[in-house]
């Protein structure tokens, strides 16, 4: 072997490599832990950007429906206590038609004391009689209401007389509670008198703007439909809308004072309650509810609106119907009102139309054309409470609803600020992290120099020895020159050379030996492999295998809608495995069956026996087997051969309500079954005396009985699972029957959807973030 001289070949030396290596490495080191670390900043500062401004986007929105509740809130308590007002000054009048001697008593009373509440005089251009200004209330008798003799007919001067009381009365109501234009008292239809309290020129004003109002009765003229629409109340040939009398009109002008208004009515009965007889009614000016609404102010331009459940904008500020594109128009159609058109529909900007067409309520996201630019806007929405809303000719169910509008750029203006900021801070942080980079290789460069000498004499002897260990020379060993690092090296060189020489020697029988436990082991874990994935695919195929199952034997949504007696609401939620509860709905022959069960335990196995309980009852009802404890029975003894076959070792509990359109009979055992009346009042029926638990015995006929439930309108039913009252919260507290009792009386009022969904919104609610051990099944049915 020829030694080539180290200064012949600078870059072959073992210094040159280990500047070159080492130093390399390092090199390499540090730009990789440099390149991580900033690359870390940058995605610190991206994650910090997006939390921030996920939270700063959650704030800002939670405080504009904060914003609009508020609005909403404010505007429902103006309309809240117009309402009141009206219902006191109807409530008067009402105990005046029911207590006809006390009518007839204050009515004199007051003629007594202040005859110009009660004496008219006829107007021969008008041919209309009124009371001398004066009074505290005008009233006004038209032309058809009065005898030869131009004096109110007998009957017309008794009504006259006893709605004199809204002279003590609406006084005091107009100082205290809302703002309120007037209030009055209309009569019946056969005698429409007319008294308005404060007192204004009524029938004059009449005869300026509405030329031949006296020539119609005034119920047909200005309000057509209205004193319809309340006789069906009282007839019950039309149902309310809302449920309350109070009727509210479409925002109209005035024809006395010029203004937009809102009027308020709210309809008297008959003593026997058969008939109508008259009206109570309030008048509150647009301005007072604009007044409410134009006074948002969100961020720096944000605004707010007030529309009808048709698009029509009610209440809006000057700037805020220039940005979303509304042109008003005057709707002069009507008879006896003048309607405001300004609605969102006939919007300059498309997505304000848009939004007409879907309102719905939450957050909406818009761009809107602000002077050639697009402008992203964010728009909430929020439904005010129905009413009964008059339009000509009918009454109908209306909800207005809050818009506020704000564009993005100034809500989110914070969101931006704290962006920039994380933005700078990050480039900062980049900076100083190159320049600590920079310093740490020259010092690392530095000290690889230095040392590279001392370790080169410690590293060049073991070279020497390793080129003799190459040339199988294992009797070699290097002197220990120094204790440090190379001197360890060299130890353990010499320790290395001795185990060289020793397993050369062994080499062979090592190999075998290793080779063999190798194989061995490589066998042993492919088997394991194999039989892993086996039970992988099974288990997998078993759990797709019973969650189909669950979703086909649940009834459509056509079948929980078929019945026009029973509105029916379904909820069912699996725990962590296949679901083993069920549920049914089935119809043959205008009868229906709901059924309602628990099977033991979850998996294919129960999946299977929910199959087995759908097919058999559904082939039984097709049979028409109508028997209702016939009907168990024969489910029962199919059930149980097939769990005796197939070795299941699972049983149920099971029950069913039988309706034919007319009686509903409840058979089987279950958990119990609650009964919320229209009246609110709770009953409650236990299952344990109506059945067995399907599949435990061949014969259930002695156990089997059946309960008649008598169902009168809006009552309802709940049926559920024990997964629903055994549902627990972090405490391990139950949700117990009496709460979900509570929630279905709360709720009662409502139609079956929004009972199934409040209940489990308030079950979800109390569970939170705790494990669902159970599976959750519930249905409502509303009785129509």
């Amino acid at each position: 072997m020829t030694n080539t001289p180290t200064s012949s070949r600078p870059w072959g030396s073992f210094r040159a490599k280990f500047i070159l290596v080492v130093g390399g490495a390092v090199l390499i080191d540090l730009l990789i832990s440099g390149g991580l670390a900033l690359w870390n900043v940058q995605r610190l500062s991206r994650d910090a950007a997006e939390e921030v401004g996920h939270g700063l986007e959650q704030a800002s929105q939670d405080y504009i429906r904060t914003y609009a509740n508020s609005t909403a809130a404010q505007v429902s308590l103006l309309l809240g206590q117009v309402n009141n007002d009206v219902g006191v000054l109807a409530d008067v009048l009402q105990e005046q038609i029911d207590s006809p001697q006390r009518q007839a008593d204050i009515g004199s009373a007051i003629s007594g004391t202040s005859p110009d509440s009660v004496r008219l005089s006829f107007n021969p251009a008008g041919k209309w009689a009124q009371n001398a200004p004066g009074a505290p209330s005008v009233v006004s008798a038209w032309g058809y209401l009065l005898d030869k003799d131009h004096s109110p007919r007998p009957d017309v001067q008794a009504e006259i007389q006893a709605s004199s009381i809204l002279d003590l009365v609406a006084p005091s109501l107009l100082k205290s509670g809302s703002s309120k234009l007037q209030m009055y008292f209309i009569g019946p239809k056969e005698r429409p008198i007319f008294r308005t309290a404060p007192y204004t020129d009524q029938a004059q004003t009449f005869d300026r703007l509405y030329p031949g109002h006296n020539d119609a009765n005034f119920w047909d003229f200005f309000f057509p439909g209205l004193y319809e629409s309340w006789q069906s109340w009282a007839t019950g040939a039309g149902s309310q809308p809302v449920p309350d009398d109070i009727t509210q009109t479409a925002p109209y002008t005035d024809a006395i004072t010029g203004k937009q208004i809102v009027s308020f009515f709210h309809p008297l009965w008959s003593a026997d309650r058969k008939t109508v007889a008259g009206t109570a009614g309030a008048d509150i000016t647009l301005d007072q509810l604009a007044e409410t609404v134009e006074n948002v102010k969100v961020a720096e331009s944000g605004f707010g609106f007030l529309a009808m459940s048709d698009g029509n904008v009610i209440a809006i500020s000057k700037d805020g119907e220039k940005t979303i594109g509304l042109r008003s128009a005057s709707d002069t159609k009507g008879t006896g009102v003048t309607g405001l058109e300004r609605s969102l529909k006939g919007s300059s900007q498309p997505a304000i139309a848009e939004l007409a067409n879907n309102p719905g309520t939450g957050i909406r996201h818009l761009l809107l054309d602000q002077n050639g630019e697009t402008v992203p806007f964010m728009v909430i929405m929020k439904e005010l409470p129905p009413v009964n809303l008059w339009q000509p000719g009918l009454v109908r169910k209306d909800a207005m609803s809050l818009g506020i509008v704000v564009p993005e750029r100034e809500i989110y203006a914070s969101l931006f600020a704290a962006q920039a900021k994380i933005s700078d801070a990050t480039n900062r942080i980049v900076l100083y992290q190159i320049l600590a980079i920079l310093l740490s290789l020259t010092i690392v460069t530095m000290a690889v120099l230095a040392v590279s000498k001392r370790i080169t004499g410690g590293i060049s002897a073991l070279a020497g020895a390793a080129r003799r260990i190459q040339a199988q020379d294992y009797s070699v060993r290097v002197a220990v020159a120094s204790r440090d690092e190379v001197g360890e090296a060299s130890e353990a060189f010499n320790r290395m050379a001795e185990q060289i020489s020793y397993h050369t020697e062994n080499l062979e029988q090592l190999v075998e030996e290793r080779t063999a436990e190798i194989e061995d082991a490589k066998e042993e874990i492919s088997i394991l492999n194999a039989q892993l994935e086996r039970e992988n695919r099974r288990l997998g195929t078993e759990l797709a295998v019973a969650e189909r199952i669950q979703m086909m034997v649940l009834p459509l949504a056509s079948e929980l809608s078929s019945s026009k007696d029973l509105e029916i609401a379904a909820y069912m939620s699996a725990a962590d495995e296949v679901g083993g509860d069920y549920y049914d709905v089935l119809e043959a022959d205008g009868r229906f069956k709901i059924g309602i069960g628990d099977v033991t335990g979850h998996g294919l196995e129960s999946g299977v026996l929910m199959l087995m309980v759908q097919s058999v009852a559904r082939a039984l009802q097709e049979a028409g087997t109508t028997d209702p404890v016939k009907f168990l029975i024969d489910l029962n003894s199919a059930l149980f051969k097939n769990i005796v076959r197939t070795r299941i070792d699972k049983h149920l509990t099971l029950a069913f309500l039988d309706y034919d359109g007319n009686d509903m009979f409840i058979s089987g055992q279950h958990e119990e079954v609650i009964i919320v009346r229209a009246n609110g009042a709770l009953e409650r029926i236990e299952t344990m005396d109506l059945g067995l638990p399907i599949g435990l015995e061949s014969d259930i006929s002695s156990f089997v009985n059946t309960r008649k439930i008598t169902l009168e309108k809006d009552d309802i039913i709940v049926l559920h699972t024990d997964g629903v009252t055994e549902a627990e919260n972090a405490e391990g507290e139950l949700f117990g029957i009496e709460r979900l009792c509570e929630e279905a009386v709360r709720l009662h009022e409502q139609s079956a959807d929004h009972i199934a969904t409040g209940i489990i919104d308030k079950l979800m609610a109390y569970i939170g973030s705790h494990k669902i051990h159970d599976d959750i099944t519930l249905l409502v049915l509303r009785h129509r």
